[in-house]
């Protein structure tokens, strides 16, 4: 007879909620992920080529990722299989099992670089992302457009996606206690937006046109004192799933729903079970899971983040690390030393 030996950790992991795994082994692991991969393409930082710094992000991200114990499936990706070699929709990651051992099965939502642009022409904003949680604890959204519409805690349950935006702007400056004109609120600077910026300066309200990134403006948006107090406009349906993983931990909100103008469009929606194309989504339609995780790492800086800083003995970053069950949000101050006999650290 054969026996097999269950390791103390194994057994932990199979008794034990996936929320305490999560919290204390994943949560860490993922960090490393999107550090590594803001580490890699924020060495491509200025040299005007968008594509080899996605490129070396999505490799870095993907190699570290297969050290990680679990079995993770990405179900938002760089796209297709036949789009996209690696991190595709429906790929496995993960360290191969061994004998006696259990991971966790974990969905994953990542951008790899969210701000390609920005990240190639050295401008404020690229990031690193990662979302993870329980299985099907993330909506599987298509490669469409989304409008969005994103708010903090204290505006949650102000705002319509179809009320007209001056009405949404007066309710959330009711909720934050000041005036219209004092709101500041993120958009796309995108021709499709050309209505919506004349209705936003129409009613009174500054707003901060973003060439790219409106992933971190949704996560800005649910902190206090980044100066931003709402993101209205349509960008990514992927990015909006993986705002809304974000903002669970963060207890802010997003309401949305896919464009959806094509007929292909309509199939492909189909397609993947989503049977009314017009609904409105909230922050836990989009992220349903009961175990979420988000990691995020600064490429250059941005409003909650530094970028990545090189200098003589390695290399620092800024990152932040969320778990849902556990309410832990966490800002990490990341040095990585090179192996050098005369290494020195300089505190901030």
């Amino acid at each position: 007879m054969v026996t097999t030996k269950v390791t103390p950790q194994a057994r932990a992991v199979n008794n034990q909620p996936l929320k305490k795994h999560l919290e204390f082994e994943l949560a860490l692991e993922f960090l490393r992920v999107v550090e590594d991969a803001a580490i890699a393409s924020a060495k491509t930082m200025g040299q005007g080529n968008r594509k080899h710094a996605d490129q070396v992000a999505v490799e870095a991200m993907r190699r570290t990722m297969d050290t990680v114990h679990m079995q993770g499936t990405i179900v938002i990706g760089e796209g297709e299989r036949d789009e996209a070699p690696m991190l595709y929709i429906g790929e496995r990651v993960g360290a191969p099992q061994q004998d006696g051992m259990s991971f966790p099965e974990v969905d994953i939502a990542v951008d790899p670089l969210e701000g390609t642009n920005l990240c190639a022409t050295g401008s404020p904003g690229a990031i690193t992302v990662l979302a993870a949680s329980e299985r099907h604890g993330l909506l599987h959204a298509p490669d469409c457009y989304m409008e969005k519409l994103v708010v903090g805690p204290s505006c949650k349950g102000a705002c319509d996606l179809d009320a007209p935006v001056a009405e949404n702007l007066k309710a959330i400056a009711r909720r934050l206690d000041r005036d219209v004109e004092d709101l500041v609120i993120v958009v796309l600077d995108r021709p499709r937006h050309e209505k919506l910026v004349a209705d936003i300066r129409a009613a009174g309200a500054r707003i901060r046109l973003i060439g790219d990134g409106d992933l971190s403006a949704g996560i800005a948006a649910a902190v206090i004192g980044t100066g931003v107090h709402a993101v209205f406009g349509s960008g990514g349906a992927p990015e909006g799933v993986i705002t809304a993983a974000a903002l669970r931990c963060l207890n802010g909100e997003i309401l949305a729903r896919l464009v959806v103008n094509t007929p292909e469009l309509e199939e492909r929606v189909a397609k993947m079970g989503i049977t009314d194309s017009k609904k409105i989504y909230t922050t836990r339609d989009l992220a349903p899971g009961r175990n979420i995780i988000f990691a995020a790492t600064g490429v250059t800086d941005g409003a909650l983040m530094r970028g990545v800083r090189f200098f003589g003995e390695g290399t620092r970053v800024n990152s932040l690390v969320m778990t849902l069950e556990t309410g832990a949000i966490r800002f990490v101050d990341s040095i990585h030393l090179e192996k050098k006999p005369d290494v020195k650290v300089r505190f901030a």
